[in-house]
């Protein structure tokens, strides 16, 4: 596994030079194994978007490196599943409403941290998808901002399925416009934009992308 993990990890690399996103190796298909054998490759960054079975999973992971990983939530997070996410995960990807952010902020002010958060934004307007629209967004920003407990580091974007480049590359240098835009009308500054899966993370690290979560080219 070692060896498909740094060979894929280093022909990524070379796909999206002279770009440099973290790469967040997507790990919810792979046993405790993979993420050893990608953290062996150098990687750092694990996502995740079942809540139950990802705990159990980082839990059993040896102690150097759970205690040197950041752990990422890319799935829809429901409010049941808040408590256990807030506690061991260091970003959530996926938050697409206030009250989603205010529960994650309650949450993190009991546990004495500070939860970093991405906003998802749906900007392709797909119904089956989770997301906040432009309009939303923008509603709902300054009220989240105002959260004690949580701290937007970003914007969080996917694209639909069986998308032509051409509207794949519309719909991140859109995403990428939305984050620059907020960032002038509320004042504040977000370091993070979470863009670009197996299928699309070269048009997404050309696209301004910090962030790019991939598993499948990474692992197969």
């Amino acid at each position: 596994m070692f060896e498909t993990v740094k060979s894929n990890l280093l022909r990524i690399q070379e796909e999206i030079a002279p770009y440099r996103p973290n790469i967040i190796a997507v790990t919810k298909y792979f046993d405790r194994n993979a993420i050893v054998a990608a953290y062996e490759a150098g990687l750092r960054n694990f996502g995740e978007s079942r809540a139950v079975e990802a705990v159990e999973k980082i839990m059993q992971l040896p102690d150097y490196v759970r205690e040197n990983s950041s752990f990422h939530f890319i799935g829809h997070l429901q409010g049941n599943k808040v408590k256990k996410v807030v506690k061991y995960f260091d970003f959530i990807h996926s938050v697409d409403s206030l009250k989603l952010a205010a529960h994650i902020s309650q949450e993190a002010k009991e546990l004495g941290k500070i939860q970093k958060i991405l906003l998802q934004l749906n900007n392709a307007g797909e119904v089956q998808k989770f997301g906040y629209s432009k309009e939303a967004l923008f509603k709902d920003f300054p009220d989240i901002l105002k959260l004690e407990n949580v701290k937007i580091v970003g914007l969080m974007n996917m694209t639909p399925l069986g998308a032509g480049d051409d509207f794949i590359e519309k719909l991140f240098l859109d995403a990428a416009d939305t984050k620059k835009l907020l960032e002038k009308t509320f004042n504040c500054k977000m370091n993070e934009l979470s863009m670009g899966m197996s299928q699309d993370y070269q048009i997404a690290a050309r696209c301004g992308a910090t962030m790019l979560r991939i598993g499948r080219k990474l692992f197969s």
